[in-house]
């Protein structure tokens, strides 16, 4: 465990548990676009972690492509000559048979506390750093996410992989460098590009890295995968919001700091808003879209994190029982949640599926941040 001494390292150990722990609590109603189709499956609403129900209601998994990023529609436009099948050929290998059947759980199968794809590549990345003593290296991460993503014997336990995945291997088969594989898709702007995000910030952090740097830094992760300008913004000022949380200031202070990373998004002023007092289901679902779209997703983090920044654990049930892309949104919040409080790690972390191996990762990366270099 790292050093209840240093209260940095704790903020940083609570906050990547706290994100484990609300991917696993939305996984269940991932892209459930009606909360009452939530309320249906689980009465009350999502309280704990839960399978993935065999039925989804707002499942559009069979229209997804599975040669490419993006919808079935623009099968016809991928580059090159490739005529691999990426879900099934390349990665995903025996979950193709899923992704035909309506109203198919995209997390089919998925035991109460398991973690979705892009969680277990925030701990592949965990594990890249903590090997390399904290030293980022894009391309010993493209390599290793490569080496992830494509093992026959699978090395997650979801079904689903996001488009950007999807466009990345179709690439990669076509036989383009890792370092341009990204493809851009009409979601390349999506929140879950910001997922592994807050562990590189933290080790390079907790090494001094200066603000500036961590966001180039930054920019060039998220280059691998998502090249896009907006998102790449939007991560510049999740950055600098994560720097300045992990600085542990008390509620006042970091609300601040919110409002100045709301700063920026469009329609957002997150102080008149909060005040307006309008139900959660009001802001997120009509002022706001559940879906993963940047423009919407973001501010729909910074909300919830400011309304409910004294209580981490409602936070993450509202978002989990909103439903859309809540799962990635959680995520975030959780990140940012997490660095002042020990609630949810304290309460939650153990339940995970996977908890020992997690906790294992992040006292590993925690420690690199120290080791001799």
């Amino acid at each position: 465990m790292p050093n209840p001494n240093n209260k940095q390292s704790l903020g940083v150990s609570n906050a990547l548990k706290t994100q484990f722990i609300a991917d696993a609590l939305a996984m269940p109603v991932h892209w459930y676009y009606n909360p009452h189709d939530i309320e249906l499956a689980f009465a009350g609403g999502i309280q704990d972690f839960e399978a993935a129900p065999d039925f989804h209601p707002s499942s559009i998994m069979s229209l997804h492509s599975k040669s490419k990023g993006g919808r079935h529609n623009n099968d016809k436009s991928s580059s090159g000559h490739n005529t691999k099948q990426v879900v099934g050929d390349v990665i995903l290998q025996g979950k193709e048979k899923y992704w035909d059947v309506p109203n198919v759980h995209y997390h089919q199968g998925m035991q109460a506390g398991e973690n979705t794809l892009n969680a277990h590549c925030a701990r592949l990345l965990m594990r890249c750093l903590a090997e390399t003593n904290g030293k980022y290296d894009r391309l010993v991460f493209a390599n290793a996410y490569i080496d992830f993503m494509t093992a026959q014997a699978p090395a997650h336990p979801d079904t689903y992989a996001e488009s950007y995945h999807r466009g990345f291997f179709a690439n990669y088969a076509n036989n383009r460098k890792p370092e341009k594989c990204a493809m851009l898709t009409h979601d390349t702007a999506s929140i879950g590009g910001l997922v592994t995000i807050a562990a590189l910030v933290f080790s390079q952090r907790l090494m001094a890295t200066s603000v500036h740097d961590i966001q180039v830094m930054c920019r060039e992760h998220l280059a691998l995968t998502h090249p896009d300008e907006v998102l790449m913004q939007v991560c510049d000022r999740y950055v600098k919001l994560l720097c300045g949380l992990m600085d542990r200031p008390n509620e006042d202070s970091a609300k601040i700091l919110l409002i100045e990373a709301a700063q920026g998004a469009a329609g957002l002023d997150l102080e008149s808003l909060i005040k307006r007092n309008l139900p959660d289901h009001q802001v997120i679902g009509h002022l706001f879209s559940r879906a993963c779209y940047i423009s919407d997703a973001w501010p729909v983090v910074l909300y919830l994190a400011y309304k409910y920044y004294h209580n981490p654990e409602q936070a993450l049930l509202v978002n989990t029982n909103l439903g859309g892309d809540n799962v990635h949104r959680g995520a975030i919040l959780g990140s940012l949640l997490g660095l002042n409080s020990e609630t949810m790690a304290a309460n939650w972390f153990n339940k995970l599926a996977d908890h020992s191996a997690i906790e294992q990762e992040i006292t590993a990366l925690i420690s690199s941040t120290s080791a001799p270099k």
